[in-house]
């Protein structure tokens, strides 16, 4: 649920960034090449089905940027912990773990290198939509996910490259579960997830490959995208595979936009028990995930111009964003998120506003956390609405 889009500005062409949401840049700046900043976060949440309205802290970040004619890095923090989803701890920062820390060298403007821990080159980049709710790309570990590795970026004339290779997942931060990363990764799962798996994603090989071009009006990019990666199983000490492919589209014609993709997710794991469930971890939690399933995400969004109330409201956008993971197994039910929202600066406010709607969908409405995206939960569409409001500096 992040929406800082810098870390892909020097990474992609100017297309892979139409979808992307854009911040209020207000960073400190320590020298010529290095910039200090972060992000105070507050959220609001109602669904009176579950007797829910909370408008509370939600997180803070802090962040560094360096970016010089050759060295480039990143590096971003963040702590959550006390309010509303987290009101289960005491203090800010009972639940905490990095999003990035890596850096890079520029052969040229067109070639880089990033080492430590950056984003996985794979699909729409840097996230699978205009939302700041994400996708169902998220929570089944192929949206927007970080690894520690290495990853090269090339572009050539209308023709963008990356390829990395990432040893393992983030490092785990600090909270109260097996689950204490910002990319939801494969992991072990915790003593409350029935069936839940202990795997450990490890020499993960990823490429992506777009190309830029016209089509009558639309600026727009097409891609395809592959990984695959390791499952170690702690309790069998057997290996099994994940394999994912991704085909998407950008489109842009003046303010309107077009995202598109479709994937396909397949894991073998070596389990003492079930096969059709890897468990995953992020956020403070584990889920189970179901080993085999197609992502399908579309997006259209439409850019407001102007400005309003005495030129305060600036960058509106307006989206609607449909997701689903269709899994393979014929008694799992499909997993599927709506979002219709629109996000906007407030002088120095960053706002999204979205209505949710999840079927089998283990964070909106209440859903099984841990067996939405496995077998299923209620089946029955829920809703709910949300709004995250930020300061950045």
């Amino acid at each position: 649920m992040n929406l800082n889009t810098t870390r892909a500005l020097r990474s992609l062409t100017p297309l892979a960034l139409l979808g992307a949401l854009s911040t209020p840049a207000m960073a400190i700046q320590v020298t010529d090449n290095l910039d200090l900043g972060g992000a105070v976060r507050a959220r609001w949440d109602y669904d009176p089905d579950r007797d829910i309205q909370k408008f509370n802290f939600d997180t803070a970040i802090l962040s560094a940027n360096y970016n010089s004619d050759t060295w480039i890095g990143e590096a971003k923090y963040r702590f959550y912990g006390r309010a509303y989803p987290y009101n289960y701890t005491k203090h800010v920062g009972d639940v905490q773990f990095a999003e990035l820390a890596w850096i890079g060298y520029k052969f040229n403007p067109d070639q880089q290198v990033q080492v430590g821990l950056n984003q996985l080159p794979f699909g729409l980049q840097p996230y699978f939509g205009s939302t700041f709710y994400q996708t169902m790309g998220s929570v089944v570990g192929l949206e927007d996910v970080e690894e520690v590795g290495a990853k090269y970026i090339q572009q050539s004339g209308d023709w963008n490259i990356q390829a990395g290779y990432y040893l393992r997942p983030a490092w785990q931060g600090k909270g109260t579960s097996n689950g204490e990363t910002y990319s939801s990764v494969v992991s072990e799962a915790d003593s409350y997830v029935t069936d839940g798996s202990n795997n450990q994603e490890r020499n993960t090989v990823v490429l992506r490959v777009a190309k830029a071009l016209d089509l009558g009006p639309w600026k727009s990019e097409v891609g395809i995208s592959g990984l695959t990666s390791s499952l170690e199983n702690r309790d069998t000490n057997n290996d099994g595979r994940r394999n994912a492919m991704a085909v998407h589209y950008i489109g842009k014609n003046g303010p309107w936009g077009v995202q598109l993709q479709a994937a396909r997710q397949q894991m073998s794991p070596r389990n003492p028990g079930t096969d059709e469930l890897v468990t995953f971890g992020g956020y403070d939690a584990t889920y189970n995930v179901a080993s085999r399933g197609n992502l399908y995400v579309a997006d259209v969004s439409y850019d407001v111009s102007g400005k309003y109330l005495f030129d305060q409201i600036s960058g509106v956008k307006l989206y609607a964003n449909y997701s689903a993971f269709d899994k393979s197994a014929d008694d799992f039910k499909t997993s599927q998120r709506m979002i219709f929202g629109t996000s906007f600066s407030l002088s120095k406010l960053w706002i999204a506003t979205e209505w949710l709607y999840g079927k089998n969908d283990p964070v909106i409405g209440g859903g099984s956390l841990t067996q939405s995206l496995g077998a299923g939960g209620s089946n029955q569409w829920e809703n709910q609405l949300y709004m995250n409001i930020g300061y950045y500096f």
